[in-house]
């Protein structure tokens, strides 16, 4: 490859989600709103809102969208009564940037693709504020976008076409590493950006993709 970028995506790519966002941190959120949430049943629960999970027709950035989705995994977790408030809330948690916990494999890769000369975004398909997120996390890049700021999703093509313009280098020049064949994948390769899935969870057997970040740098041919 020929490269003068790498663009990453942020949530499951370099980041996860902490407790807070978890399981146990669903149902201590829960008791607030006077719900009581069955932590074992979340996996199955936002997996059953995932096959729900429904973008806005012109993929315009709509939190409502996300309030909804998680509400739904409220519910699935046993959730009974101000379910929507409580999802709410839950959905505000995601914003900030202690409640992210970076993969242990990150900051090497990270400084793998710099110690190249080659130049460094972070875009993300939520409304949060990425400059406070790279400063909490002590990451060096050089350009952030969020849907929230853009008002278009991933793989809306107009949001990759704005990074690569933050980044000032064509889409042939530039590769898209994360974790969603759709938003990632797809919509990257559709501007003429090349691209690679990190399948942190398994969740596609049947493509070739990044167990972790640890094989970007051969990945990438940097090694």
């Amino acid at each position: 490859m020929a490269l003068r970028a790498v663009v990453f995506d942020v949530d499951f790519t370099i980041a996860k989600p902490g407790p807070d966002l978890g399981p146990e941190g669903y149902r201590v959120l829960g008791a607030r709103y006077g719900l009581e949430l069955d932590p074992a049943r979340y996996d199955d629960a936002r997996r059953a809102a995932l096959t729900t999970l429904e973008r806005h027709p012109e993929l315009d950035h709509d939190e409502e969208i996300w309030v909804l989705f998680t509400e739904r995994i409220i519910v699935g977790m046993g959730g009974v009564g101000d379910t929507y408030a409580a999802a709410l809330e839950m959905e505000r948690s995601w914003e900030h940037a202690h409640h992210f916990e970076l993969y242990e494999d990150v900051l090497p890769a990270l400084a793998a693709v710099r110690d190249r000369g080659l130049s460094v975004g972070l875009l993300s398909n939520s409304a949060r504020d990425l400059g406070l997120f790279v400063a909490h996390h002590g990451l060096t890049v050089d350009a952030v976008l969020t849907s929230g700021v853009h008002g278009k999703t991933k793989p809306h093509e107009s949001i990759f076409r704005r990074m690569l313009a933050l980044l000032e280098v064509e889409a042939a020049d530039a590769v898209m590493v994360g974790d969603t064949v759709e938003d990632d994948i797809e919509g990257a390769r559709a501007v003429g950006m090349q691209a690679l899935l990190v399948d942190r969870e398994g969740r596609y057997p049947e493509l070739a993709a990044l167990s972790d970040l640890r094989g970007l740098s051969g990945a990438l041919g940097l090694a």
